[in-house]
C-alpha cells in the first residue's frame, strides 16, 4: 500500500478550497481491516501488527474490506510522545503487550482509502473526509479522526498555539484531491529551528560515516539519529575523524609501552564503544561510535523528533 505524502511549505498556504488538519508527532501507520483479521502496515511497508496489539484489537470494530491511513501516537503528560511511540515499535511481541497498558497508544486517522470493500481513493478529500468522520466518531477512542479545519485563521492559531501538545504543525490538502498514492500531493507546514547541538557519535565507518548522534540544546538529552550527510558532510566529518585518529596516535606513541592492565583497559572502552547503539527513526536500535569529546554541528530539526534532525554543518569555529 502506498501512502500518500506532503511536500513541505515555509509559509501557510492559503486560498479557497483548503483544508487543514494537525498533523501529530507519531508513526505512520495504515491500518488494513481484512475478513479476517487487522493487518498494520507501517510507512517502509514493514507489518507491525505485533508491536500495537491495542490498535489491532480496536481496529476489529471497522467494517471488514477497510483501509485507514493515519499517525500512532502515545499521549503522556498532556502531550503525544514521539519516543514513547518509538519504544512501543521497537517492542517485542512479548513486550507489547505489557507496553499496550503501560503505554496505550491512539490512532489519529486522516484518510479512509478502502470502506466495506469501496476503494475510495479516486473520491475527492471532502467526501473521503465526512466517510471517515461518520465511521470512527461512533467508535470512539483509541480510534479517531484528526480534527479538521477550512477556516486558514484557525489554522494559524492551531500552527501558534498546537506545538504544547506535541503537535509538529499542519498538513495542508485540497477539499476537490483524490487520494495522491505515493507522491507529494499534501502540503505540510512544521516548526523548524537551527540551533548547534552536541555530536556524541556517528554511525557507519571512520571512512565514511553516514549520520551523526546528536543531543539537541532544548530536549530531554536523548540521543537523536540525524538525516543521512551529505557527500560533502560525508567527507568533513569523515576528515575531521581521521584527524583525531593520528592525534591519538602521536600521543600513543609518546607514552611508555602499554601494561597488561591498560590493555585490559583499552579492550574494555573498545567493548563499550562497539555495544552502543541509539534508536533510529524508522529503523530502530542501530549500533554507533561514540565521540570523547564531542563535535559541535549546527543542525535545522523541528519542535519535536520527527523528521530526524538535518545537519547543515560542523562547527569548528567554536
Amino acid at each position: 500500500m502506498r501512502v500518500a505524502l506532503a511536500a513541505a511549505v515555509r509559509t501557510l498556504p492559503r486560498g479557497a478550497g483548503l483544508a487543514y488538519e494537525p498533523k501529530f508527532d507519531g508513526h505512520r501507520l495504515v491500518v488494513v481491516r481484512t475478513a479476517e483479521d487487522v493487518v498494520l502496515q507501517a510507512r517502509s511497508g514493514r507489518i507491525v501488527t505485533s508491536a500495537f496489539p491495542d490498535l489491532a484489537a480496536a481496529a476489529l470494530q471497522l467494517p471488514a474490506a477497510t483501509v485507514l491511513d493515519g499517525e500512532v501516537v502515545v499521549w503522556h503528560a498532556g502531550r503525544t510522545d514521539f519516543a514513547l511511540v518509538q519504544r512501543r515499535a521497537a517492542a517485542t511481541a512479548a513486550r507489547a503487550a505489557v507496553l499496550a497498558q503501560s503505554l496505550p497508544a491512539s490512532y489519529a486517522a486522516f484518510d479512509v482509502l478502502e470502506l466495506a470493500g469501496l476503494d475510495l481513493r479516486a473520491r475527492p478529500y471532502e467526501r473521503r473526509r465526512a466517510l471517515l468522520v461518520d465511521l470512527l466518531l461512533p467508535l470512539g477512542p483509541p480510534l479517531q479522526p484528526v480534527p479538521m479545519t477550512t477556516d486558514p485563521e484557525l489554522a494559524a492559531t492551531w500552527y501558534e498555539t498546537l506545538p504544547a501538545s506535541g503537535i509538529e504543525g499542519l498538513v495542508v490538502k485540497r477539499l476537490d484531491q483524490a487520494y495522491p498514492a505515493g507522491r507529494r500531493g499534501w502540503q505540510k507546514l512544521r516548526h523548524t529551528d537551527v540551533r548547534d547541538a552536541a555530536v556524541i557519535g556517528y554511525t557507519g565507518t571512520p571512512r565514511r560515516p553516514l549520520a551523526l548522534v546528536l543531543v539537541l540544546p532544548a530536549g530531554d538529552e536523548t540521543p537523536l539519529v540525524s538525516s543521512p550527510l551529505t557527500a560533502a558532510l560525508r567527507a568533513e566529518v569523515a576528515a575531521e575523524l581521521a584527524s583525531r585518529t593520528a592525534t591519538a596516535t602521536s600521543t600513543a606513541s609518546s607514552t611508555p609501552t602499554a601494561t597488561p592492565t591498560s590493555t585490559a583497559r583499552s579492550a574494555a572502552a573498545a567493548a563499550a564503544t562497539a555495544a552502543a547503539t541509539v534508536t533510529a527513526i524508522g529503523l530502530g536500535e542501530v549500533p554507533f561510535r561514540p565521540l570523547d569529546p564531542p563535535l559541535t554541528a549546527e543542525v535545522r530539526y523541528t519542535s519535536t523528533r520527527h523528521p530526524p534532525p538535518e545537519v547543515l554543518r560542523l562547527r569548528s569555529d567554536l
